[in-house]
């Protein structure tokens, strides 16, 4: 797991434990985990985890895991960062998916926005940041240079506790038609609307809308021309040459499709979990009445599932490092191809993770283990609103597969 030991810049502290090593902030998601098992239900009612399981985030030092040293963040490697969210994922799907959905952002704000955005975005060390990439709501020029913004924004998952969104609006620029624009606001900037919770699934993942009506943020903070998932580093990137840290310099399609599939393997993880309590603890139905460990077809699928999920958790770990080593390698190695390539990987590995849960472990789990409100039951629900996610749903299986193949048979 990557470190950085870079000093904080000038007029920013250091962060809260200077000395915290990624070692010690896994340990601390090791620890935690288990105890949002129990959380499940009140979090699908609250539709997101609560004041007190935020706290204990912050001070275990989970909002500042990819936040630049520089800034009073830890700046551990993006490896740190996806291993724990597939740790809490095991414990509390959706209190991962807020949890991930909102922190992960540090690297796509320490990437692309430059350093007066960053020392006003990065102030207060802890950053939750929730990000959409629909085009939505419009921005208008401001007559002090900046914009004004008006619109709203679905799905921003980590919204409850959220110290920024980025987003993207029409903008208009001149006389052609708008064109999308990546942004940040900070908090003071929109509005919470209580719009969450009658989803299939990940009930407590706090992915509200926000609305935002004349919120003004500065020129810098806004990226006209930009989009999240079609930006490009090739040529190096603002947060590379602030931090000198390659991390800040990497894909940024790839990168959010990587915290979807850390998700999808800790969410599998905790659905073998509960079916490796059921084989010790359950009987076969009809004779010869054996436990279910010692079934043949008990032991088919579970090995089945344990397998799948296995090679789904080697290919993102693969993807990481693959992603990290191409960071390092300089600015020209991460290409439009090599992003794609890696967002194709996290696509299969997502789909090992669906078929593990959907095809051998709901469906033997038996009926009473999938009762409104058995954990079983919650992981199918979570797992199937996954699919229903626009990144996976449109654009992995259709757009990024025909641009991979197109950029690589015209690349030069």
């Amino acid at each position: 797991m990557t470190a950085v030991t870079n000093a904080p810049g000038p007029g920013f502290p250091a962060p809260p434990e200077p000395g915290l090593t990624p070692h010690e902030v896994l340990a601390r998601a090791e620890a935690i985990a288990p105890a949002l098992v129990g959380l499940q239900a009140e979090t699908e009612q609250r539709t997101h985890y609560s004041r007190r399981t935020h706290e204990e985030f912050a001070r275990a030092g989970f909002h500042r895991i990819l936040v630049p040293r520089r800034y009073g963040g830890y700046e551990f490697g993006i490896d740190t960062f996806m291993r724990v969210v597939t740790t809490l994922a095991r414990g509390c799907p959706s209190t991962a998916w807020m949890y991930c959905l909102g922190a992960t952002h540090a690297i796509a704000a320490a990437t692309l926005f430059g350093e007066e955005a960053q020392a006003e975005i990065f102030r207060d060390g802890d950053f939750v940041c929730p990000a959409t990439i629909v085009p939505s709501g419009t921005a208008v020029p401001a007559a002090d240079g900046g914009w004004v913004l008006n619109g709203t924004w679905n799905y921003c998952s980590g919204a409850p506790y959220a110290t920024h969104f980025i987003g993207h609006a029409l903008a208009q620029t001149g006389d052609g038609p708008p064109a999308p624009m990546l942004f940040i606001a900070p908090r003071d900037q929109w509005r919470l609307l209580d719009d969450w919770g009658r989803q299939l699934g990940l009930k407590g993942s706090g992915s509200h809308s926000i609305t935002m009506e004349n919120g003004r943020i500065p020129a810098s903070f806004a990226l006209p021309g930009t989009h999240l998932s079609e930006a490009t580093v090739a040529g190096g990137t603002p947060g590379r040459e602030l931090h000198g840290n390659p991390q800040y310099g990497g894909g940024p399609l790839s990168y959010m499709v990587l915290e979807i599939a850390s998700l999808a393997v800790g969410i599998a993880q905790g659905a073998l979990d509960v079916y490796g309590e059921l084989m010790r603890s359950r009987n076969t139905l009809l004779p010869p009445i054996v436990g279910r460990a010692e079934d043949p077809d008990y032991q088919f699928w579970y090995a089945e599932a344990a397998g799948m999920i296995a090679a789904a958790e080697a290919g993102v770990q693969g993807a990481i490092r693959q992603w990290q080593e191409l960071c390092a390698l300089g600015p020209e190695a991460f290409t439009r191809e090599q992003d794609l390539r890696i967002t194709t990987i996290c696509r299969h590995t997502i789909r090992l993770c669906w078929t593990a849960v959907e095809s051998y472990l709901f469906p033997t789990a038996g009926s009473s283990s999938v009762r409104q409100g058995e954990r079983l039951e919650r992981v199918w629900r979570d797992m199937s609103m996954l699919h229903s996610h626009a990144g996976f749903a449109v654009f992995l299986p259709t757009v990024a597969n025909r641009e991979f193949t197109r950029v690589h048979f015209t690349a030069p």
